[in-house]
């Protein structure tokens, strides 16, 4: 299993804390949808480490595996439905684009894992991730005030 292509997380979790740490109060409004954005970083952490963390020998590891990326995009769909304040209209299309290729990763991840491995289905997963990732990332350094660097993702400005 490739496990470790999970890492990126762990660096989007570390900037949400800027995130939190800096910019005065504002808007109640604003300020729910940082905290409930600081939730979903805080979960794709705690996934990443549980991911990396699996012994892919160890028995039973596919099926925890699978069950942490369906958790995982469960935390993509909740942060999906959150409403993208005014200020951030530029990355409306961003959090569900990162969800449908985070539900589209974890389809192909099971396809990949369930029963013999694939390593097609495999590949198509990966790259299904990745995509969401970037698209999270890019919403991390919108919410940071930063121009987004991730190579094939836009933002209106």
């Amino acid at each position: 299993m490739k496990l470790k292509k999970f890492c990126k997380i762990a660096i989007i979790a570390i900037g949400l804390t800027v995130l939190t740490a800096c910019g005065k109060k504002s808007d109640p409004a604003l300020e729910n949808y940082r905290e409930k954005m600081e939730e979903f970083y805080s979960s794709l952490t705690y996934y990443d480490q549980a991911i990396n963390a699996l012994d892919p020998e160890a028995e039973g590891s596919k099926e925890e595996l699978l069950y942490m990326l369906d958790q995982m995009n469960e935390s993509y769909k909740e942060m999906a439905s959150l409403e993208v304040p005014e200020e951030f209209s530029g990355i409306s299309d961003l959090p569900g684009e990162a969800s449908d290729y985070m539900e589209k990763a974890a389809e192909f991840y099971h396809m990949a894992y369930d029963g013999d491995f694939d390593e097609d289905n495999e590949a198509l997963a990966s790259q299904y991730y990745e995509r969401a990732n970037n698209r999270a990332m890019v919403i991390l350094q919108v919410l940071h005030g930063e121009v987004p660097s991730v190579e094939g993702v836009s933002v209106d400005e």
